[in-house]
This record gives C-alpha cells, structure tokens and sequence, in this order.
C-alpha cells in the first residue's frame, strides 16, 4: 500500500524588501496579526525555510511560523552581499515588521541560532523568547582561530563544491547521508529538492559559498555574535541533539552543556535523545515534537510580551 504523502505545511509565500532585492519568506499557521504567538525561525549556514516544515505541521494552531530563505540560501540566495551576522539581523527585522509582529519568539537551528542570539541582545523589543536548537551557547575567542575559522569554513563548504549529474542523483545522495537513514520522509526530500540548483550538466546546492564563508568567519572571529547570548535578556530554552551532523558525536558535548546549565539556572536546557543534528527538527524522528513543545512553552512569553499589532498590507 501506497504510503500517504505530507502536505506543505506553509500557507504563504512572501517576498520581503531587504537591502538589495527582496527575501523570500513562507510562514504556516495564522497570519501574524491574529496569531497567538509569531515565531521567527531562523535556519542554518547552508540550509533552507524548508528546514521547518516539519515543525511547522507540529505546532499548535495559535502559531503563526515565520521562516525566512536566509540572505545566500534558497530562494534568496541571489541576494547580493554584504552578508555576515549584521546583515541577517537587518534582514530579519524587516521581516517581522513586514509581517507586523512587534516582537517574537526568535528560534534558531545551528548559525541560525547566533542570528536569533544576536537579534535579540540587538533589538530586546523584538524578543519574547529565544529558543536556540543544537548551537548558540558563548565560547570564548579560540587559541587558533584561523585553525577553528578554516575547519567550519571547509565542513561547510565541502557540499557546496559537490556536483552530481542529476536532480535525481543528487536526492539520492541525500538518502545516502547518515543522518537520514532512519528519518527519511516527504519532508527531507522536499528540503533536498528546494535546494538544488540544476545549472547545466550538473546538479548542486543552491547555497552562496561568500555568503557560507562570511557567516562562519562571523561566528568564529566576530566577539559580538560569539558572546551575544550573554547580552539577551529574554526567556531562553536550549535544545541539543544527542549526536551530531553524521549522526555521531554531538556537536555541544555533554561536559559543557552541563556546564552552560549550571552557570544558567535560568534558562531551560533540554537534551533530547534519539536524533541528531538534523532530525532535531525535520523528518520522522522524536525530535520536531520536542522542538514544537518547547515554543509552545514560550506562548505565555508572547502573551505578557503582546507580539500581534495590525499587520501592513501584504
């Protein structure tokens, strides 16, 4: 028996003016101006709103998702630089007044969790909660940084350069990734489809290497997104993957979360088991429902911080 397919969650597509052209932008959900509760998700260095769309069919109806394609990325990825943290912070804030949310719960998976770090140290406003997934904690300024800043620059690189002779081809080699075996679903393909480029002969991701290399250079080098957890001010919850990008190690080691936790007693940190870096939050794994609990903890945040205002014309 054929198995049932999943429906796109999102409900709109917009395009946000931003320095330089317009960012594409899906939300799920209400629209923002009766919505309970606006989440803005921010996705990772080489990743997509696409990224979401699992989380996105888990929430509760209250919620209006708000997922930008970053400045690089998807259906933004010819946006032209300058790019880094700076830009994606701008970027954002447009996003959430073109939306007309005053403030938000601002979640971030992987980079995209120094961007919501530092969006809502920049702009305290804007942030009813911050919910950071898998990365985001402060480190201080490595021994090597240019050791650090080439290891990340290369890991995240590496699949950019990588080509296959087909959408097909490339879809499989998303099949084939570690982190996918056990969660393959509708979702992960959809992700890996939206984020292909067929240019030629060849298939590759989509992705912006100077926008990927900035980024990186930022969260290794630039001390106000290293640090800027430490300047936020809003309820905060921590989500960490048991393993890591190939579903081995984890990418925050037990030692320091356990060590981020007891310096924090007021942040909510979870560890949630059975998933890794990417099934924290796509695909059939424990852990989207673990990502959708956690905003749905932040609703009474939304509710004190007042998030809905009249939304500007669409």
């Amino acid at each position: 028996m054929e198995r049932s397919r999943l429906d796109d969650p999102f409900t709109a597509r917009l395009e946000v003016p931003v320095s330089g052209g317009a960012l594409h932008v899906a939300y799920a959900g209400p629209p923002a101006d009766v919505a309970e509760c606006v989440v803005l998700a921010v996705h990772g260095v080489t990743a997509s709103l696409m990224t979401w769309r699992t989380v996105a069919r888990e929430l509760d109806e209250r919620v209006c998702l708000v997922a930008p394609d970053l400045r690089g990325r998807g259906r933004s990825a010819k946006l032209p630089g300058p790019y880094g943290m700076a830009a994606h912070v701008a970027d954002m804030i447009a996003v959430l007044d073109h939306v007309g949310a005053t403030s938000a719960v601002l979640m971030g998976h992987s980079m995209g969790a120094y961007v919501a770090a530092r969006l809502a140290a920049e702009h305290p406003e804007r942030a009813a909660g911050v919910v950071m997934l898998d990365a985001g904690l402060p480190f201080p300024r490595p021994d090597d940084p240019d050791e650090m800043l080439g290891s990340a620059v290369a890991n995240a690189v590496m699949r950019l350069g990588i080509t296959f002779p087909s959408a097909e081809h490339y879809i499989e080699g998303w099949r084939a990734h570690p982190a996918f075996a056990h969660a393959w679903d509708d979702d992960i393909e959809a992700y890996a489809r939206y984020d292909l480029v067929e240019d030629g002969r060849v298939a590759r991701c989509t992705a912006s290497r100077e926008a990927v290399r900035a980024d990186s250079r930022d969260i290794v080098l630039d001390d106000v997104t290293r640090t800027a957890f430490d300047r936020v001010r809003a309820p905060v919850q921590v989500l960490r993957a048991e393993r890591g990008l190939f579903d081995d190690d984890p990418l925050i080691p037990a030692e320091t979360l356990h060590a981020f936790a007891a310096a924090h007693p007021s942040v909510r940190v979870e560890e949630v088991a059975g998933v890794n870096h990417y099934t924290l939050i796509m695909g059939a794994s424990p852990g989207p429902p673990r990502v959708a609990a956690a905003i749905e903890a932040s609703l009474p945040s939304c509710r004190e911080d007042g998030s809905k205002s009249p939304a500007p014309g669409r």
